[in-house]
């Protein structure tokens, strides 16, 4: 097996993006989380930096750098803000990309492009009461009027709801889930408050009513009643991501462990020298190395066009469990400090509990893990 190399602009994009986060996120993440909000001159900053659209091929006003840039800038910006991340996320790695994967030219040209470039902001409306985990049993109706779809029902926990412009939405026809793109301008298109939630509180997250909510023929995404497939494919990049943002804020985890454990002194020597604090940091860093191999062997798959359900599937299981222990190590190596707010690792411990449950719950990913394993005989 040779060993896995970034690439110099693949380089080139970590540098820019630690750079930048150490710069204008690290030191505002804690007043995002305190006033639930990313401030918009920061999502304009992150647009100008092409972050909003680093996976895209270039003719679509993307960075070109695929899924590999992807999950290097997410696991960077990561380290500064879980939330910041999530908007990203749900942005990109979902929102603009059910456009991407199963729009045509004109629907690309139309919507692709200003949301890679920043210059609108996406969502993935997928998630409603019943359908949950359950994501097959979408209610919310679309029928086709004349020229026109019309859309009915609830969305839930939608992220970036309440301040996207253009959202991706599985909406039920005559023939199946079908995908459709929405301008959030249309009328009937109605965001509730946001929700009030325990971690990633930057991250806007909203109820969605669609009331009679009118679009064009053209917008129906890919083929009618072939939606539920799209979005699970769009999925398969989304746990993928999420695992590299789960890998990046375990980095930041270890590292600021490590630098705790040798500036703390007690019984007359830095805590360090304990095996305790040792054994934790060793089982920190070999979640990490597993986890950093996981994703970006993954990334590379998916970056080939391989079949990438069962291992993001995986990815996503493991980086999400891994990080709840590492951040849970943290919180122990850094004693009443690490419970306080003065420090970002309560901030962390909080943030990552979330991604056990949103992309798909840790337990649907065993169903999709164990299902394809059956079908594949156990050959991996």
């Amino acid at each position: 097996m040779h060993e896995f190399q970034f690439t110099e602009e693949q380089n080139m994009l970590r540098e820019m993006a630690r750079d930048f986060v150490n710069n204008e996120i690290k030191p505002i993440a804690s007043k995002i989380d305190q006033e639930e909000k990313i401030p918009d001159d920061l999502k304009k900053k992150l647009a100008e930096l092409g972050f909003l659209g680093v996976a895209f091929p270039e003719e679509y006003g993307g960075g070109g750098f695929g899924e590999v840039g992807y999950c290097i800038m997410q696991e960077e910006m990561a380290r500064g803000c879980m939330s910041t991340a999530t908007f990203i996320g749900a942005h990109q790695s979902i929102g603009a990309n059910v456009i991407y994967l199963g729009g045509n030219e004109e629907q690309k040209q139309k919507y692709l492009v200003p949301l890679a470039k920043g210059e609108k902001i996406g969502a993935f409306c997928l998630t409603e009461a019943q359908a949950g985990s359950d994501s097959f049993n979408v209610k919310t109706k679309a029928v086709l009027d004349g020229n026109e779809w019309v859309i009915n029902g609830e969305k839930l926990w939608i992220t970036n709801g309440g301040i996207a412009d253009i959202v991706s939405v599985f909406a039920r026809t005559e023939k199946g889930v079908s995908a459709f793109v929405v301008e959030t301008n249309n009328p009937g298109f109605q965001p509730g408050p946001p929700e009030k939630k325990m971690g990633i509180k930057g991250s806007t997250t909203n109820a969605i009513t669609f009331d009679n909510v009118r679009i064009p023929k053209e917008n129906l995404i890919g083929t009618d009643g072939r939606g539920f497939i799209l979005a699970m494919k769009t999925l398969d990049a989304g746990r993928l991501g999420l695992g590299a943002a789960c890998l990046g804020a375990s980095k930041e985890l270890l590292e600021l462990s490590v630098q705790y454990a040798k500036q703390r002194k007690q019984f007359d020597q830095s805590i360090s020298h304990f095996q305790a604090i040792q054994f934790m940091l060793a089982e920190m860093s070999t979640l990490i190395f597993a986890m950093e191999s996981m994703v970006y062997r993954t990334a590379v798959d998916y970056d080939l066009k391989k079949d990438v359900s069962q291992k993001s599937a995986m990815v996503k299981l493991f980086c999400s469990e891994s990080l709840d222990k590492i951040a849970d190590y943290a919180v122990q190596i850094h004693g009443g400090m690490g419970y306080s707010r003065e420090l970002p690792i309560e901030r962390f411990y909080r943030d990552s509990r979330i991604n056990r449950i949103f992309e798909g719950t840790n337990e649907i990913q065993k169903g999709i893990i164990a299902h394809i394993a059956l079908k594949k005989n156990g050959k991996m």
